[in-house]
């Protein structure tokens, strides 16, 4: 596990200097877009220059460097605010909205395939499967305005944006997210429902222990939960683990959509603005947060089967 420890230093190093050649070859600079299009050339490279601009890209990129090893990450070039405060405030946002996501996809996704693998190819089987394909071939920025129209404008039950922290008030809160959170988490559960549902099937049709727990007499519930559920869930936590990096980028387009001040609106924000340096950090918190889901991941796999010690032979 430490050597997977450390193969996160080199991962976290190549996102950023790539990110940061990607943010130097896009044209215009935050000069530019702080001055607006009616400032001449002068007053561009004069304002350039003042904010550092005009310096050799690795050289901006190795100030950036040694002052993101010691936790500082520059100012925004259009809030002058610290860039470690901005991240902070919108981190929590963005870590509630996933967290909801997830367990609420996992929530049902389980139950529901458990139940159609305990009758495959009958009627809640099919059902289950219609509804996961169906919702795994919809954008989760469709689905965000489907959902608008029907539990906010239509019924009324949710407010269409906006965000209320937990701490003012944990009711108003759970119901700004709660549209959000289910934009995000509809084909999460239809795409874990169908993987955990097939394998189920797979495990209980061939596999060896399963006709032996039969042949001894054990239940048919007992055998799918006990020992069918018990393999499955491996594959299930390497698929949320691999999954946690497109539900981040979810975020992104759905934080805009329901207005919720989260990282992806900050990062969002910052593109329009050229502002590079939220642009990069935001880019780098995203890189460190599935490079830690994939260690997690790998714990839980060694906790889960004790069988697997990593860097042993």
């Amino acid at each position: 596990m430490g050597k997977r420890l450390l193969m996160a230093i080199p991962i976290t190093l190549g996102v950023s200097i790539l990110t940061f050649w990607v943010l130097n070859l896009v044209p215009g600079s935050a000069a530019q877009q702080l001055l607006g299009v009616e400032a001449t050339e002068e007053q561009v490279r004069a304002l350039e220059r003042e904010m550092g601009l005009d310096r050799p890209a690795w050289i901006r990129y190795l100030d950036w460097l040694g002052g993101a090893v010691t936790g500082d990450l520059g100012k925004s070039f259009v809030s002058d605010q610290q860039v470690t405060s901005l991240l902070g405030e919108r981190l929590v946002v963005t870590f509630e909205l996933v967290i909801l996501a997830m367990v609420g996809s996992l929530v049902l996704a389980i139950p529901v395939a458990l139940l159609a693998a305990y009758r495959p190819n009958r009627l809640f089987d099919r059902l289950s499967m219609i509804v996961s394909v169906s919702g795994l071939s919809v954008a989760n920025y469709v689905l965000a305005l489907i959902l608008v129209l029907i539990f906010a404008v239509q019924l009324g039950w949710f407010p269409a944006i906006g965000y209320v922290p937990f701490t003012e008030d944990p009711v108003e809160n759970l119901r700004t997210m709660a549209l959000p959170a289910a934009a995000i988490a509809f084909p999460l559960f239809c795409f874990y429902t169908r993987f955990l549902r097939g394998d189920l099937v797979d495990q209980l049709l061939g596999q060896d222990y399963i006709i032996t727990a039969q042949a001894k007499g054990v239940g048919p519930w007992r055998v799918l939960i006990r020992h069918a559920f018990r393999n499955s869930s491996f594959g299930l936590i390497t698929v949320v683990g691999l999954n946690l990096s497109t539900l981040i980028g979810a975020t992104v387009i759905i934080e805009q959509i329901f207005a919720i001040p989260g990282l992806g609106q900050l990062m969002v924000q910052a593109i329009n603005t050229r502002d590079m340096m939220v642009v990069q950090a935001c880019v780098i918190v995203f890189a460190v947060v599935t490079v830690v889901a994939n260690l997690v991941t790998d714990l839980l796999y060694a906790v889960l089967d004790p069988r697997i010690r990593y860097g042993s032979s």
